[in-house]
Parts: C-alpha cells; sequence; structure tokens
C-alpha cells in the first residue's frame, strides 16, 4: 500500500466515523428540563415515578 492509499482510506474512515457521530448525535432526545413549571426533572417511569432529580432554588441575596 502506498503513502496516497493509506492517507484516503484513513480520511475516508474518519469521515464515516464523524458521519455516525452526527447521526447519534440528532437521533438523541432532548430531556425537557423546565416543563410544567418545575426547575428539575420530573421522573416519568419507574419506581421513583413522580419524584424531581436535581430541583434547584436560586439563593437569596437578600441578606440583610
Amino acid at each position: 500500500m502506498n503513502r496516497f492509499d493509506h492517507l484516503h482510506k484513513m480520511y475516508r474512515e474518519e469521515k464515516q466515523r464523524e458521519r455516525k457521530r452526527n447521526i447519534l448525535n440528532h437521533a438523541r432526545h432532548e430531556v425537557d428540563i423546565n416543563g410544567n413549571g418545575t426547575s428539575g426533572y420530573v421522573v416519568k417511569h419507574g419506581h421513583n415515578e413522580g419524584k424531581i432529580l436535581a430541583h434547584r432554588s436560586p439563593k437569596s441575596t437578600n441578606n440583610w
């Protein structure tokens, strides 16, 4: 295998990996974190159904 065949093969394989990575990123579903007025993610299925995960509340700056 000469140098140009090797370079072309490496370029083609990298493009295929990048294409697969892009397809997986576009197929991923976004989580609705602030949905329904919560400031966290509500578990919809399973044994912790209805619990709010990572509930964040703002810290008060009114410390007089």
